[in-house]
């Protein structure tokens, strides 16, 4: 009887929020608004980098090659005590490119926050961007970016959208479909004016707010997240674009996936909590209304459909066992004397109806989202793409019990 109410009740909140995001679909058709730069402004990009030795050069690189007036622009690797070859790879490359606007600053590690702040302080810009070391941008990226400021003095921040670099691995080619289907989301969050995370991936801040705000929590697992629920509270909007990309390197194994994602669930959680009196409160909009509820609700609800999963199955997976330990195995004997015993009226309708929906529903997002990204639906393979849907929403549920047993013994890890 519990385990009907739990179902339920997850499928009537599952149903009524895929419902009312296809509405935002097909209805809001809002797109931010931009207006031409006419004297371009001056940049501080700050890269925090924590032993980034494989990827630093691609990324410095990538800055180097950016559309833009190199007079207009500075480039900072803050290097928060790394203990690879960073420092001088860096040290190499600005002595190979003097022409460069690109300065290294060393401290001793204490975290993203820091590093960023550091580099906050540091900065001579009008406009503060961050770029994570592992992540490329395209060259008309910040032409592309800046216009959105100059369309609103209340523009807080403005997010590029993000896709993963050279997916090799089938857990990275998972994660490529992912990634285009959280930018679509983000894309109808951003219609409701409800983004919830500023990503490393080359977000650009306004300076003067982000100085206002007190620059980022140094003592947060997730500041570019934190970051934004202040922006919210003190309202400020954020936008997410669509007409310039970021690329970032994913992980490559499942171990990296399960560590990355138990850091982002439980930085997403613990700001929520931390920023609770925002909860359904119609002064912050959206945001407080339908978005930080939907961040523990979600959470919840993968946690209960694992449960409710592993009950269905495990139960009749151990009497099979115990069915074939009591012939000492002889699957023939099993075999000989199957007979299947099937009658349409046995089927559960309202299962098969609640299956048909979601999945319905699903390939609406999942279509409309490989479209928002001008991308192809098996550009990563059938195998990737299927393994996607079948299989890595019960790698999110694990990693969700993980996330909740972490916050009952209060571990938290750091960058």
């Amino acid at each position: 009887m519990i385990l009907n109410i739990l179902f339920w009740t997850v499928y009537f909140i599952s149903l009524y929020l895929g419902v009312f995001w296809i509405m935002v679909i097909f209805e809001n058709k809002h797109y931010p608004e931009k207006k031409p730069i006419k004297n371009y402004p001056f940049v501080s990009v700050v890269l925090p980098a924590y032993n980034e030795e494989d990827s630093i050069k691609g990324s410095i690189m990538s800055l180097f090659d950016l559309d833009y007036p190199k007079d207009k622009m500075e480039i900072m690797v803050v290097n928060d005590g790394s203990t690879d070859h960073t420092k001088n790879i860096v040290k190499r490359i600005i002595k190979d490119n003097p022409e460069q606007p690109l300065r290294l600053i060393s401290k001793k590690n204490g975290g993203k926050g820091k590093a960023l702040n550091l580099g906050l302080k540091e900065s001579r810009g009008d406009f503060f961007v961050c770029l994570d070391a592992d992540s490329f941008v395209r060259k008309d990226a910040l032409k592309k970016m800046l216009p959105y400021f100059y369309a609103d003095r209340n523009m807080a921040a403005v997010l590029p959208l993000m896709k993963i670099k050279k997916a090799e691995s089938n857990i990275q080619k998972i994660q490529w479909y992912e990634y285009l289907i959280n930018m679509f989301y983000k894309k109808l969050m951003n219609a409701l004016n409800c983004i919830h995370v500023a990503p490393g991936p080359f977000s650009i801040y306004r300076k003067s707010i982000l100085e206002k705000l007190g620059g980022f929590d140094e003592n947060n697992l997730t500041e570019d997240l934190e970051i934004v629920f202040r922006m919210h509270k003190h309202k400020y909007r954020v936008v997410q674009t669509y007409d310039t990309e970021v690329y970032t390197i994913a992980p490559k194994d499942i171990r990296g996936v399960v560590k990355q994602r138990n850091r982002w669930f439980k930085g997403s959680t613990l700001n929520v909590i931390n920023y609770r009196r925002m909860l359904f409160r119609k002064e912050y909009g959206n945001f407080g209304m339908l978005q930080m509820p939907s961040i523990i609700l979600s959470g919840v609800i993968v946690i209960i459909l694992l449960f409710l999963m592993i009950n269905r199955i495990i139960p009749p997976l151990v009497s099979n066992l115990f069915n074939f330990a009591s012939v000492d195995f002889d699957f023939m004997t099993f075999i000989y004397n199957f007979s299947l015993n099937f009658s349409i009226l046995d089927l559960d309708y309202m299962a098969l109806i609640t299956i048909m929906t979601m999945i319905m529903m699903s390939l609406i997002f999942f279509v409309n989202s490989i479209r928002n990204a001008n991308e192809r639906m098996f550009r990563k393979g059938v195998f990737s793409l299927f393994t996607y849907f079948l299989f890595y929403y019960l790698l999110m549920g694990f990693i969700w019990v993980g996330v909740f047993f972490d916050l009952i013994f209060r571990r938290v890890q750091k960058w």
